[in-house]
């Protein structure tokens, strides 16, 4: 009889522990609930159940309205990975939408980079053509002064820099006054052009004038 009652008590015993051990594997795969010690943190907390430092979900979760602040002996729910799962996954989502706008912003950038980078190159070739047509206008009436000053020089002095006559001096038989003593070509040339530009206009009027009256 002794061991009869012994036998049903061990079995009693064995379910009462079995059925504690299945109520407590059920509760594991559910919220949990923790006491906060002293030296803890939200994000302490956080990161010891769910290795992560999302501690404001935590505190949005318990309600807490400061998340520097908690107490000690204080019950915290601790949500189960699905909860992680479900953030994990709006972020995730958030972060593609973001990513989407950032390639619109950057396609749009792009876009308008090219665009102005096509105007500017029309914009050139524009600006080049005027300067051809220009220069091409201008090589044309210089060449013709260019005869004409020549042609003067070989009339005054056949060309020589050092020909003197009286008072008239090089190629283009200046005055001496107009050379301020400087004989040099350079000086020459420099006097000379400023002289037919401001008497004349151009070499081709003062040759013009030249032929008419034997002297320019």
């Amino acid at each position: 009889m002794k061991l009869n009652k012994f036998t049903k008590f061990s079995v009693a015993f064995l379910s009462t522990i079995t059925l504690g051990t299945i109520a407590w594997t059920t509760a594991a795969s559910a919220d949990e609930t923790y006491t906060v010690k002293s030296g803890d943190t939200l994000s302490s907390i956080e990161y010891n159940f769910k290795h992560d430092t999302n501690y404001q979900q935590l505190a949005k979760a318990n309600n807490i309205a400061n998340a520097n602040v908690i107490y000690v002996g204080q019950q915290l729910v601790i949500k189960t990975n699905n909860d992680s799962q479900t953030t994990a996954t709006q972020s995730t989502q958030q972060t593609q939408t973001t990513q989407s706008a950032n390639t619109q912003s950057t396609q749009s950038t792009n876009q308008s980079s090219t665009a102005y980078s096509q105007q500017n190159t029309q914009s050139t070739v524009k600006h080049q053509t005027t300067n051809t047509n220009t220069t091409s206008s201008t090589s044309t009436t210089s060449g013709s002064d260019a005869s004409a000053k020549a042609w003067i020089a070989n009339k005054e002095s056949s060309g020589s820099y050092k020909a003197r006559n009286g008072q008239y001096i090089g190629k283009y038989q200046l005055s001496s006054s107009y050379l301020n003593g400087d004989y040099s070509a350079a000086n020459q040339e420099k006097v000379a052009n400023s002289y037919v530009s401001s008497r004349y206009g151009s070499w081709t009027a003062a040759k013009a004038f030249w032929q008419a009256n034997g002297w320019y």
